[in-house]
Order: structure tokens, then C-alpha cells, then sequence
């Protein structure tokens, strides 16, 4: 079965974030470029792949998958000699998946929320994030032993936590730029070869 990825891009997206995996695991891809300013990913085209109309997207085997968390995690696991996954039996699996989907549930909504000035939620319990203070303070934690999410292992959770960190510096996220920990971390990720293989434009931003 053709090993092939399509990868529909374009780089003004959250695309950039598998983009960046993409390059880590060596996977063969060709890249679908969607030209937003043409509304290509509102076009029955794109949606009859992928309904919500959003990036990324890849198709591999046959098979679609959407969502960036979802993308970077199948990633690793299907091209695993790169690395970037612990083994299913391995007992680190589960902090990998605890730091992967921190990413998805905890920091990007919570940095949402703050970007967009949302007014503050009186019952943190509501929220899936609890509120931007406990986010900011938990990811500072992770990161003091460091020098990676798993300790001395970098794994496909930084190249999703480490996006979203990248993106959130462009909009000074408090507690976040200029904080020693964090900058450290990043200054490691962006000197990857496979990150400066693809950095994002610096007006880059997820859509």
C-alpha cells in the first residue's frame, strides 16, 4: 500500500505544527497546498475529506486524519523508528500522552481564551482547563526538570506543546514570554534540523 502522505497545508495554520512532525519522522509526503484567500477549504473538494473545512489534514493508506493532536500522535506511531513515541508497554507512554493532550485540552483553549480577552469563568470547574494561571503554572512545573516534557526524552508532545508555545510568543502571552523556562525549551526545539526545515512565517498564526 502506497506509504505516501497528503498533506493538505497551508502555512498560516495550525498545518505548520504537523509540518514540523512530518519532518521529524522522515515520513514521505507530498504537500496539497489550500489557498485560503480562494476559500479552497470550504470546497466540496476539501469537505467531502474533511467536513470541518480545517487544517491540517492528511490522508495515509487510505485513511483520513484530522485534528493536529490526533495527526502528531498517529505520526510517531506509525513511523516509529524515529522515535518519538514510547513504546505501547513502555510505563512512559502514559506521561506521553498525559503532556500530548495537556497541549490539546488544557494549553490551546486556555491560550484562546486569553488571546481573545474572553471574560474570566467564575466556576473554574467548567472549564476543561481549570482557568490561564493553573495552565501556565502546571507547564512551568513540567518543563523545570526538563530539558524535554519527558525529562532527557524529546518526544512528539514537544513538537505539539513547543508549536503552540511558538505561536503563543507572538502575542506576548503572559507568564509565558520572557519567562527563563520557557524560553530555554523553545531555544532547544526551534535549533531541531526538522523545525528549521519548515520554521513558520513569523505572521504565521493558527486558522
Amino acid at each position: 500500500m502506497d506509504q505516501e502522505i497528503v498533506f493538505y497545508h497551508n502555512p498560516r495554520s495550525r498545518a505548520q505544527m504537523a509540518h514540523w512532525m512530518l519532518e521529524e519522522v522522515g515520513a514521505p509526503y507530498r504537500i496539497h497546498p489550500i489557498d485560503f484567500a480562494k476559500a479552497e477549504h470550504k470546497a466540496p473538494d476539501f469537505l467531502a475529506i474533511n467536513p470541518m473545512g480545517k487544517l491540517p489534514t492528511i490522508t495515509h493508506r487510505g485513511v483520513v486524519v484530522t485534528e493536529t493532536a490526533a495527526i502528531i500522535a498517529y505520526l510517531a506511531d506509525a513511523f516509529p523508528a524515529a522515535g518519538l513515541a514510547p513504546a505501547v508497554d513502555d510505563p512512559a507512554r502514559g506521561a506521553y500522552y498525559r503532556w500530548l493532550f495537556f497541549g490539546a485540552g488544557c494549553i490551546e483553549p486556555a491560550l484562546i481564551d486569553m488571546m481573545l480577552k474572553r471574560p474570566p469563568v467564575e466556576a473554574k470547574a467548567a472549564l476543561g482547563y481549570g482557568s490561564y494561571d493553573d495552565v501556565v503554572g502546571t507547564l512551568k512545573g513540567a518543563l523545570s526538570a526538563g530539558p524535554y516534557l519527558l525529562g532527557q526524552r524529546f518526544t512528539a508532545a514537544d513538537v505539539y506543546v513547543g508549536s503552540e508555545l511558538n505561536w503563543a510568543m507572538m502575542f506576548d502571552a503572559p507568564g509565558l514570554k520572557g519567562e527563563a523556562v520557557i524560553d530555554a525549551y523553545l531555544a532547544r526545539l526551534t535549533a531541531r534540523p526538522a523545525y528549521r526545515r519548515v520554521a513558520p512565517a513569523p505572521d504565521a498564526a493558527p486558522a
